[in-house]
């Protein structure tokens, strides 16, 4: 059970904070739920039970984690999509996981995207625009917490400390 204050990642919406637990009465039984705010999101608020099993719940790194992560950012590779039909479902799995080495397989394979398709003269696509932003807004908030930085400066941290941003190999 995560306790009140405490960051946790929840699902889809990332970052939140635990601003509540609270008790209450569900078909004659009281049921506790967690009050979640999320980050980044003034005036947001989640209730959700705390034995929730729908939605993927974890605490957020350690200062360890992140560090190690980070330094391991080269070793993570890619998402293999075959076909462009399953771009899409593969995202959503991605950052349906909470994983954030997943978050990051998945920048690193739409910045490959970006970079082809540049080459070609073309832009990303409007779907892949989104999902790199929700990829990315995830982790760096995420890694902003244990790293004691605002999320506007992860990327800039991480590429100071490995000598690049994340870029796929």
């Amino acid at each position: 059970m995560f306790e009140k204050d405490e960051y946790i990642v929840y699902g889809i919406t990332g970052v939140c904070r635990v601003r509540d637990i609270t008790a209450r009465d569900q078909d004659g039984q009281q049921k506790l739920y967690y009050v979640l705010e999320p980050a980044g999101t003034a005036g947001g608020r989640i209730i959700t039970p705390v034995e929730d099993n729908k939605s993927v719940m974890r605490r957020v790194l350690t200062e360890e984690e992140a560090y190690r992560l980070i330094d391991g950012i080269g070793e993570i590779a890619g998402i293999a999509i075959k076909e462009d039909r399953q771009r899409e479902t593969r995202y959503k799995e991605a950052l349906k996981s909470c994983d954030c080495r997943m978050w990051i397989a998945m920048i690193k394979t739409l910045q490959h995207r970006k970079m082809e398709r540049k080459g070609r003269g073309k832009r990303l696509t409007e779907m892949d625009e989104r999902y790199m932003r929700k990829a990315k807004e995830n982790l760096y908030r995420e890694l902003s917490i244990p790293l004691g930085i605002p999320a506007a400066q992860v990327e800039d941290f991480i590429a100071s400390r490995t000598g690049d941003p994340i870029k796929r190999d």
